[in-house]
């Protein structure tokens, strides 16, 4: 009995050298919501299991988080304005602008937009956020909770301003900031290899080519100077002691995750607090229901294509939508396809018509033989995590920019809006099933993903807890944010050494000047 008892003394002991050692934090979280709430409730979920305690701030009017959640609890800000509505409207209108096909004044069409729905997002949030700095007991609840970080989504950037004002360590759930893609902050970026998102362009450019990349750089700066800036120039002043500037709290944040990797997205300079978790929601497939099983199993050899435009698209235009249906009803595969609104009249019986569908258990089914997509960064990573080759419809924001990224590397390709015609997209289809190429190239992109030592997910938690052990990651922020754009481009040394050596050449000038003239006096005077 007594070795039985010492036999499982061992065992037990074993087991809890064995487990990860989990340091329970406490953690705050503001989140954005839509798509980006989605990658963010993944990392909670994982966070909650680790032991960790989460408090999440949500808008009253927020479309998918919730107030009452067994992940976290919650502090709710009052929002004056739901901003889905106004989302929906810009989407409606970025359609029909494209629909009418590329040119200049459509171009500065949805750039207008564009800046002008994410300027009013940003002023809701600011405003909501307010409520916060202006409620006395919900700031003693803040300070005496004790928050070992703050994790948050610089996409809006309200949650870096609480990060300052309460000086908690901050760690990046990121892609995007609030002027474009976060390397462009914190990363040098050269502009003749590195695209500038909404560019349309690669990391191999001619001439024109990085002269319309600096023209885009620019439209970059002028939302973050002109447009963003100003309104959070105005936040800072008002509630933190000596202001602050976002682009600063951003070069001081202390671990980027960042939803890339470099088998998706161009080499290009980093930093040593980015830690690139490209993919981090991407899981194996689970068994289908098995209604949709045994229609997918019905597909035979032809397999099966899969078709959705993401989230925030309920329905696109009716006649892009009969014409979609119309190329469908004459594929031999069998189609499943998420759409919201009114069905086509040209429905063809082989079409599955859906409001939701479980995505990545369909693309990992091998009964899959094309994913029809938009082109947002979460399907673009399942895509290639599960080795479906991808028909992007790039709708707004990054879809063409990542849908390119495929298309250069052989494993997609894209039918932008001005293009689109039944023609058009059967053509994409037929390329895609009948070209063995495209399905190898992004089987290899998938292999490359998933051979790394340590898993996205896994990265993305142990840098979370690294900053909650140590209080921080200061030993990794470069010095840059303290520097003046002169400073750190080196102007003022380049206009130094320039001003050296344009005393040096005057001086060399000078005297072959004053040499020159004194031969000149003597001649002069000898011939006298």
């Amino acid at each position: 009995m007594l070795r039985v008892c010492g036999i499982f003394a061992l065992f037990s002991l074993c087991l809890l050298f064995l487990a990860p050692p989990c340091s329970g934090g406490n953690i705050l979280v503001f989140p954005v919501d839509g798509s980006h709430w989605i990658n963010m409730r993944i990392i909670l979920e994982e966070l909650h299991a680790r032991g960790h305690n989460i408090t999440v701030i949500r808008a009253s009017s927020s479309w998918y988080i919730k107030e009452k959640s067994p992940l976290y609890s919650s502090i709710t800000l009052e929002k004056e304005e739901a901003i889905e509505d106004f989302f929906d409207a810009f989407i409606k209108e970025q359609i029909k602008v494209q629909r009418e096909g590329a040119s200049l004044s459509s171009f500065f069409r949805l750039n207008k937009d564009f800046l002008s729905m994410i300027t009013h997002a940003h002023v809701l949030w600011c405003n909501a956020t307010k409520d916060v700095f202006e409620n006395e007991s919900l700031v003693k609840q803040i300070f005496d909770s004790k928050y070992d970080l703050i994790l948050t989504d610089p996409a809006m950037s309200a949650g870096l301003v609480l990060a300052k004002y309460f000086n908690l360590p901050v760690v990046l759930n990121v892609r995007w900031i609030t002027s474009g893609e976060g390397h462009f902050v914190l990363a040098p970026s050269p502009l003749s290899y590195i695209p500038v998102p909404g560019s349309g362009l690669t990391d191999r450019m001619n001439f024109i080519q990085r002269l319309k990349n600096i023209f885009f750089l620019g439209i970059i700066k002028f939302q973050q100077w002109v447009m963003v800036g100003p309104i959070y120039d105005e936040f800072c002043s008002k509630y933190i002691k000596g202001g602050c500037d976002i682009v600063s709290l951003l070069q001081q944040a202390d671990i980027w995750l960042f939803r890339s990797d470099f088998v998706f997205d161009f080499p290009r300079p980093t930093m040593p607090n980015m830690v690139y978790i490209g993919g981090f929601q991407c899981k194996p497939a689970e068994p289908l229901p098995a209604d949709l099983e045994k229609f997918v199993q019905s597909s035979g050899k032809h397999g099966v294509i899969i078709m959705t435009l993401g989230t925030l698209v309920n329905a696109l235009p009716k006649d892009v939508a009969d014409e979609i249906a119309t190329v469908f009803s004459k594929m031999p595969q069998k189609v499943i396809w998420r759409h919201k609104g009114d069905h086509p009249s040209t429905l063809g019986n082989n079409t599955l018509i859906v409001d939701w569908m479980p995505q990545k258990d369909l693309l990992g089914h091998p009964q899959v033989k094309v994913f029809v997509a938009h082109g947002g960064t979460n399907g673009v990573q399942e895509a290639i995590y599960h080795g479906v080759p991808v028909l992007g419809i790039p709708l707004f924001f990054d879809q063409y920019d990542n849908l390119l990224r495929l298309q250069e590397r052989g494993a997609g390709k894209i039918i932008q809006l001005s293009d689109f015609s039944g023609h058009t997209f059967e053509e994409g289809l037929k390329d895609l099933l009948h070209d063995s190429s495209y399905r190898q190239n992004i089987q290899r992109l998938s292999r490359l993903h998933k051979d790394k030592p340590m898993s996205p997910m896994d990265q993305a938690i142990f840098w979370i807890e690294y900053v909650i052990r140590h209080k921080g990651a200061r030993h990794l922020i470069s010095e840059a944010y303290k520097m003046p754009w002169y400073s750190y481009h080196s102007l003022d040394v380049l206009l130094l050494l320039l001003a050296v050596l344009m005393v040096l050449l005057y001086s060399i000038y000078a005297v072959f000047r004053f040499l020159c003239c004194r031969r000149k006096r003597k001649t002069k005077t000898k011939q006298n």
